[in-house]
């Protein structure tokens, strides 16, 4: 599959609208769905009215702000209202279509506070459970004892839902609890999985796209028996949280977002009383959180006690590519399972390449000694440009790059297509179905050993066998290459992204009549299939925790991530080196033990306030623009490196740089913690005190992390270490990443 391409805005006042975070080879680039207009959407923040007051007043008081007169959109409909929709939970304000001087306009009315130009972009399982150490009927366990997530309230912001699916079947699940206020608008299929169902564009919330069912079912679908795709990956289909409801706002069409809609699904989500937003979506690098409304929305549900978990987005392996960095987001980036569709390709000289392919001959399935083919590599013609000489391929298994017309080459008689990635991807392979049991995708690597035995063997030849589904594959897991990474640009200081969890080639449901449907179930790969595993993770924690902050959830989740892959050596990424923090986060999702936590890092929302504030300062707006009921000047001083993260960043000084942080007691009344700190000979990292004592459950202990470069080599960008609070019975992990140069 090929890499979806995001543009980048980087304009005075506005951040780019996220995309649907996945890799999707049939995109196409979508312009700013106004731009032909005089006349454009522009999402408006005004003070609030100054009386509690309902929908009705809040929408006059934003109509107020608009041109008496009806405008003549360029379809040329004179009726069509300036006004398009009113928030009142995300912040205050509305979505209208204005020119830029009626903006100019609006901008000199008291009340007024920021207004942004609206923006469209592109869009950006059977055994993840297993990998995630989820196991049914075992009577233990996270599942267990979280009772598969029941009576928590997944909201989900996608391109719509597929309802008759049988992974949102309510088999097993109990009614919604009493304070969920939504509903399934127009939508047969509602029951007691698929409890809320609401549209915000298009006529209805069906899945056209197939992408918001994929997601939907990953977080919390139900178990379906005998799922798989073409006959791979076979096994029960589970979601992370298969007991948990969903609620899904569709946002998305054609595989579009535009950020006025996201907004009226997010104020929409909090109205009704979601417990998690899972938002697979992801722009490009924001010009600052005060200039992002979607994050400005997000941080007000956060403030409510809601989780909000995006995508990282598809940007990798680039470095500072990060999407939804802001620090009330869980943001989740992309990696690898222990699972292969294995196709194996063997050489005439004895050699074997371990490909992939989605579609296989699984009947059949002929020895290595037959079935051989002379393979074709023509140095002049990598990507098999072969549309004037068809003849040549017939009967021949070819060596293929980038770009080459898979299905023009199987029609013209080839005998197979050995399809390399691209040199960037090192041993990534996102799978695409070819629809042809010839099509073999191999890593970077190995397309390399397939070209130099094809030019320098005479009678070169090769025959493929096909394996199915193998599990147990190694190293698990690998950061996949497209997955965006840090540092962040705005905010250095805060390592994001998050966590890393399954991203690539994820079998999940999918609705049976889309263009690219081959039956209940797809196999798609990006963070947007990452995002909710962690979302399915959330409300696991949530269901056992329903009091803990979405801080303390985070914080529970970052602290006992996996440092390790499956054969005990450190991640690796695409390029099988060691993964560094920009790519992990604190490490691979480990849902048994985010369980329990034994201590975790809380942050108020007043705290992000203030951090706000430090960050726009002297702008005394930013407490306001994040709903903070005290000013500015009334909160207190949280520089970025202060802010109680569960993750430390600092810049890589020669002088040491000290930072505070605060953990609260989750675990065990009485129990003492011993820090131990990981840091090579290069990087001191000093903790105080070194020992922590708790009497009771809710106790806080404050201590201070100093972290000094002691000869890091100029052309390392990162020097990391880590942090751990040990006790009898828990591993509090945090990694400690010094940035270099910091912003």
């Amino acid at each position: 599959m090929a890499l979806v391409l995001f543009t980048n805005f980087l304009l005075a006042t506005l951040s780019p609208t996220p995309a649907l975070s996945y890799l999707n080879p049939g995109a196409r680039k979508w312009r700013d769905a106004t731009e032909s207009s005089s006349h454009r959407t522009y999402i408006v923040l005004v003070e609030p009215p100054r009386s509690n007051v309902g929908e009705d007043f809040h929408r006059q008081w934003h109509e107020s702000f608009l041109p008496r007169s009806r405008s003549r959109s360029h379809a040329g409909n004179s009726s069509e209202t300036r006004l398009l929709g009113s928030y009142t939970e995300v912040f205050s304000g509305f979505a209208a279509r204005l020119t830029e001087a009626e903006v100019d306009a609006v901008a000199k009315k008291p009340g007024f506070v920021r207004a942004f130009p609206d923006r469209t972009l592109q869009l950006a399982t059977t055994h993840t459970p297993e990998f995630l150490g989820l196991n049914k009927g075992t009577g233990t366990g996270i599942w267990n004892n979280a009772d598969y997530g029941k009576g928590v309230i997944i909201g989900v912001l996608d391109t719509g839902i597929h309802a008759a699916h049988p992974s949102f079947d309510d088999h097993g699940v109990p009614p919604p609890p009493a304070r969920w206020k939504g509903s399934c608008n127009g939508t047969s299929g509602c029951n007691n999985k698929l409890i809320g169902a609401k549209w915000f564009v298009g006529g209805d919330a069906g899945d056209e796209v197939g992408h918001g069912t994929h997601t939907s079912s990953t977080a919390a679908g139900n178990f379906v028996a005998g799922a798989s795709y073409k006959g791979v990956g076979t096994g029960t289909a589970a979601g992370i949280a298969p007991a948990a409801h969903i609620a899904m706002y569709k946002v998305c069409s054609d595989e579009s977002c535009d950020t006025s809609a996201i907004l009226a699904g997010m104020d929409e989500a909090i109205k009704d009383g979601v417990d998690v937003l899972s938002v697979s979506l992801a722009g490009g690098m924001s010009a600052g959180f005060d200039l992002d409304p979607i994050a400005i929305g997000a941080f007000t549900a956060v403030s409510k006690g809601i989780t909000v978990v995006c995508a990282a987005g598809n940007k990798g392996p680039r470095m500072s590519s990060i999407a939804n960095d802001a620090p009330w987001l869980l943001t989740v980036a992309a990696g690898s399972v222990d699972r292969s569709f294995d196709a194996g390709v063997y050489l005439g000289d004895g050699r074997r390449i371990d490909g992939e392919a989605l579609t296989q001959l699984l009947a059949a399935k002929p020895k290595p000694s037959s079935g051989r083919y002379p393979l074709l590599f023509s140095k002049a013609r990598p990507s098999c440009d072969y549309e004037n000489n068809r003849s040549v391929v017939a009967g021949k298994i070819l060596v293929c790059g980038a770009g080459a017309k898979i299905h023009s080459l199987i029609d013209a008689g080839a005998a197979g297509v050995l399809l390399s990635s691209a040199e960037l991807n090192g041993y990534t392979t996102v799978l695409r179905d070819y629809n042809s049991s010839g099509v073999v995708q191999v890593t970077a690597a190995d397309g390399k050993v397939l070209r130099d035995y094809a030019s320098e063997t005479k009678n070169s030849v090769v025959s493929i066998t096909y394996n199915s589904t193998l599990l147990g594959v190694r190293p698990a897991p690998v950061v996949a290459w497209f997955s965006s990474r840090g540092p962040s640009n705005i905010a250095p200081g805060i390592l994001k992204p998050d966590i890393l969890a399954p991203g690539l080639n994820i079998l999940a449901a999918w609705p049976p009549k889309t263009k690219s449907a081959t039956g209940l179930f797809n196999i798609i790969s990006g963070t947007s299939m990452s995002t909710p595993h962690v979302s399915g993770v959330v409300a696991l924690v949530k269901s056992l925790h329903p009091d803990w902050s979405p801080a303390a959830i985070k914080s529970a989740i970052l602290t006992t991530a996996d440092a390790v892959n499956s054969t005990g050596g450190p991640i690796l990424d695409e390029k099988h080196g060691k993964a560094d923090a920009c790519a992990t986060g604190a490490g691979h999702v480990n849902p048994a033990r985010a369980a329990d936590p034994g201590l975790v890092y809380d942050i108020t929302a007043d705290e992000f306030a203030a951090y706000m504030c430090w960050v726009q300062s002297p702008d005394a707006m930013a407490a306001s623009l994040m709903g903070s009921s005290l000013p500015c000047a009334d909160l207190p001083n949280i520089t970025e490196a202060q802010l109680n993260y569960p993750t430390i960043a600092v810049p890589l000084r020669p002088k040491p740089f000290t930072v505070n942080r605060t953990v609260t007691n989750v675990g065990p009344a009485e129990s003492t913690y011993t820090v131990k700190v990981e840091a090579p000979a290069t990087l001191s990292v000093h903790v105080s005190p070194q020992t922590l004592c708790f009497t009771k459950v809710g106790e806080k202990k404050v201590f201070s992390v100093s972290v000094t470069d002691h000869g890091v080599p100029e052309e390392e960008l990162i020097a990391e270490g880590s942090l751990s609070w040990v006790s009898e019975k828990h591993v509090v992990r945090s990694p400690v990443v010094a940035v270099s140069p910091w912003a």
